[in-house]
């Protein structure tokens, strides 16, 4: 069957042609998936450093990933490579120079705490260790290694590098929303007909020490530490905070025609990208979801789709109070009561929060709800919340048929971006 290469807009079509994932449920989609709908939990104990004095304790942290030393920039670099090679090989890719440029979605990254404690060491004379005597002692020893550590673009190169992308690779970071900025910006490119093929990537591999702290002080993390595994609760009336997690996602964006040109298989379309920025609070969302709701409404109306024509919603679904709650008031003032009979599950529940690269992960996993004709579920739901009626498909996964997925993604700073995803 034929169908135009142009979407109602008259803009070119963008398809998925390749996908990669690793998580806290392990490497690759099918180790994922496997696990994301038996309703296994990848969220545990942290054991790569010690959290004695922690409010948290628990994480979804990836630590089967050989790396070393440990960073958090390195580990971030490790978890690109593995899900990027997978989606570049799905995609027909591998072994050639990548076709088309990269979007990253990076953590921000800063000297960590042994890192100062390593470049401090050599200069130690009894005094306080302030702020500017660590800087005044890192420009004294010029260390390379260290400066190209903390180097934002330094994990979009080297996968560049890698890669063989074209063009300079763009590194960005939009908080929570950034592996679905990223996606958003390859789909853009293409349509504007700057490329014909984009790879875009989210990465986090960021869990350590001090970012936990950060997000303890800013009361958003839960302190529920004894049972890991049922920690996350999304939507859940005893939700209490989100649980920090690593991970990457990838996907090789492609215009219709080129997919088709040269016969590669087409996983989905990306029907629709939306956002909204938010300039309430630099932590908080706009209780009245306003941002929200255009940000939702704007990723339908670029796909060209009513509400009613939405299968499934991939929440953004933290587990946190105020944003679970937030969210529901503003997908039923988009939806209206028909919110209540479409399925919305979170796979935070499973694999935590990956911060930078939840959107891009939440994506690979929406385009395999389509295609495998099964809704992961949202498990740890025993105790629902009467102020949040949602179909939130409840510990245990379910068959359906998927046609459009909306995928949402809200982060800090007013972050706010939404993905419209098709059957192909």
């Amino acid at each position: 069957m034929s169908r135009s290469n142009t979407d109602h807009l008259g803009r070119p079509v963008v398809v998925v042609t390749g996908m990669g994932v690793v998580s806290s449920l392990g490497t690759g989609k099918s180790e994922n998936w496997k696990n994301l709908t038996a309703g296994k939990s990848g969220i545990h104990r942290i054991t790569r450093f010690s959290t004695e004095g922690l409010r948290t304790t628990v994480a979804g942290t990836v630590d089967f990933m050989d790396v070393e030393p440990m960073s958090a920039p390195a580990l971030s670099f490790a978890l690109a490579s593995s899900a990027t090679g997978e989606a570049v090989d799905e995609a027909g890719f591998s072994g050639k120079d990548f076709p088309g440029p990269l979007f990253l979605a990076a953590p921000p990254v800063e000297l960590e705490w042994h890192h100062r404690g390593e470049i401090y060491a050599q200069d130690i004379d009894g005094n306080e260790v302030g702020y500017a005597k660590l800087l005044k002692a890192a420009r004294e020893q010029k260390r390379q290694d260290m400066f190209e550590l903390i180097q934002f673009s330094r994990t979009a190169d080297l996968l560049a590098e890698k890669h063989k992308t074209k063009g300079l690779p763009i590194s960005l970071s939009t908080a929570c929303a950034s592996g679905t900025t990223a996606i958003q910006m390859g789909v853009e490119a293409i349509r504007r007909g700057e490329c014909t093929t984009a790879l875009c990537v989210g990465t986090d591999g960021s869990v350590q020490t001090e970012s936990l702290i950060r997000f303890s002080l800013l009361s958003a993390l839960t302190t529920q530490n004894d049972e890991p595994e049922n920690a996350a609760k999304p939507f859940s009336k005893d939700r209490d905070g989100f649980v920090m997690a690593e991970g990457a996602g990838a996907l090789v964006l492609e215009s219709l025609e080129s997919a088709e040109a040269r016969g590669a298989e087409i996983l989905a379309i990306v029907r629709g990208c939306g956002e909204k920025a938010d300039d309430f609070h630099r932590t908080r969302s706009s209780p009245d979801g306003s941002p929200v709701i255009a940000a939702v409404q704007r990723g339908l109306d670029d796909a060209g789709l009513d509400s009613s024509e939405i299968s499934y919603i991939n929440a953004h679904g933290t587990s946190t109070p105020e944003n679970d709650r937030m969210e529901y008031n503003s997908l039923k003032a988009v939806f209206g009561d028909q919110i209540h009979q479409i399925p919305i599950s979170s796979n935070k529940s499973m694999i935590g929060h990956a911060l930078t690269a939840a959107g891009a992960i939440e994506a690979v996993f929406s385009v395999m709800t389509i295609r495998e004709g099964v809704i992961p579920p949202t498990i740890n739901y025993n105790n629902p919340d009467p102020d949040i009626p949602l179909d939130v498909v409840p510990d245990v996964s379910r068959k359906a048929e998927v046609k459009n997925v909306l995928s949402n993604s809200f982060g800090f700073g007013g972050q706010n971006a939404c993905l419209v995803l098709g059957r192909a």
